[in-house]
Parts: C-alpha cells; sequence; structure tokens
C-alpha cells in the first residue's frame, strides 16, 4: 500500500448468493490480479471499482486496490466476500488507453489514476517471480520472532516488573524471566519490586567483569524507576 492505505470489508460471510463465489473455477482465474474490475454487489447492487491485488480461496475474498490522490494515503485496500458479487465487469484497459473513455466515463486517464500507474501498459507486464522457499522461511521467521516476543510478557509480574524488563532487554539483549525475577546476562538477577536495590550477583562474586555488569544495571534499573 505505499506509503500508507485504508481498509475496508465488503459483504459478510453471508453475505449474498450472487454467482462470484459459486462457480466452479478458481477465484485467481475469474478475478485475474492487475486486472481492472468493477464489481456489483448484493444486496443493494452497490459498485465498486479497483485493481485485483489478490484473492484468496479459503476465506473465499477478493481484495481490491484503489490508488487515492491528493490524500495523506496512498490507496484505499478492499476485502470482498465473492459469494455477494453477483456481477463483474472488466476495464479492457487496451481498449481505453487510445480512446476518450466509454458510456460511463471510464477514460484512459481515470484508469490510470485508479490503477496508480503512469501508463496502463504496466499493468499487463508479467508478474515477478515468487520464490515458494523465501516465504516459508520468512514465515518461520516471523512465527520465531513472535514466539519470542510472546517469551518476554510474564503474566504474573507486576506493570513495574514488566517495564523494568522491557528496559534490560534493550540494554542487554539477554533477558529472561524467571518466575517473577529477571535474570540479566545469565549473572544478575533482579527481584520484585524491582528496584536499583534488588539487584544482586546470582554467584554472589564481587569484582571483575560480573561487577561491573550489575552495576550498569542497577543504573538501568534506577533510571526506568525514575521514568
Amino acid at each position: 500500500m505505499g506509503g500508507g492505505g485504508s481498509y475496508s470489508v465488503k459483504g459478510g460471510a453471508n453475505g449474498g448468493s450472487g454467482n462470484g463465489g459459486v462457480t466452479a473455477s478458481s477465484l485467481a482465474a475469474t478475478y485475474p490480479v492487475n486486472t481492472l474490475m468493477e464489481l456489483k454487489l448484493a444486496p443493494n447492487g452497490d459498485t465498486i471499482r479497483g485493481l485485483v491485488y489478490c484473492t484468496d480461496e479459503i476465506s473465499n475474498s477478493i481484495v481490491l486496490k484503489k490508488s487515492l490522490v491528493h490524500t495523506t494515503l496512498s490507496s484505499e485496500i478492499t476485502v470482498i466476500n465473492a459469494a455477494s458479487v453477483v456481477g463483474k465487469k472488466t476495464m479492457d484497459v487496451n481498449k481505453e488507453e487510445g480512446g476518450s473513455g466509454d458510456e460511463e466515463g471510464s477514460s484512459s486517464a481515470q484508469l490510470r489514476e485508479l490503477a496508480g500507474v503512469v501508463n496502463l501498459d504496466e499493468l499487463n507486464l508479467p508478474l515477478p517471480h515468487v520464490s515458494r522457499k523465501a516465504l516459508e522461511e520468512r514465515e518461520r521467521r516471523a512465527i520465531r520472532l513472535a514466539e519470542e516476543s510472546f517469551s518476554h510478557i510474564n503474566q504474573r509480574a507486576s506493570p513495574e516488573g514488566q517495564k523494568i524488563f522491557d528496559k534490560l532487554l534493550k540494554a542487554c539483549n539477554e533477558v529472561v524471566w524467571k518466575g517473577e525475577s529477571i535474570l540479566v546476562l545469565k549473572e544478575i538477577r533482579v527481584d520484585p519490586p524491582y528496584t536499583a536495590a534488588n539487584c544482586s550477583l546470582i554467584n554472589n562474586a564481587s569484582g571483575g567483569l560480573d561487577e561491573h555488569s550489575l552495576v550498569r544495571v542497577k543504573k538501568i534499573v534506577q533510571a526506568a524507576t525514575q521514568s
């Protein structure tokens, strides 16, 4: 959606009995990506125009993208239940490119503006190759990061304790929960109520790098409690 966009949904799960969602062919074949289309929706016969951004067979959805001008948003994204489509019309960009427009005023300039392209020929260019392996790797990484983020949240800790944990995580990276206590760098424990006075070395040793780390952690905790 570029620099920003708005999002809306048309047609509920039982959005209508139109023929758009019950055809034998796939949604991808019925609503090709990068095609400018005009759809008529049940139950009120509302009409919506846009560029087919993608389709989803599982949710039986069509996603239309409409470029916006003279606004802070770059585009408007609308998700449509295919079952609510009672009529569809493909806007022929090849026909409109050389003409002044059809009876409804779909001029070449209007279509370019709707699609967000400088030249309508851009819509005929082949879609870039998408690596399934790369997508699966991105999905695995997103799941891993999400699970890691969840592990940073302690439902038993107080809001102040969670705040201290988040500050230490940003500064020290290697920070985990152990019960309601915070372990930092496997060397330092911060116990409730999470003040500088509650910071201590795990191995009770003194001097060296551990002592230096303890001083640093105490400063971070003290700054966080005062903010």
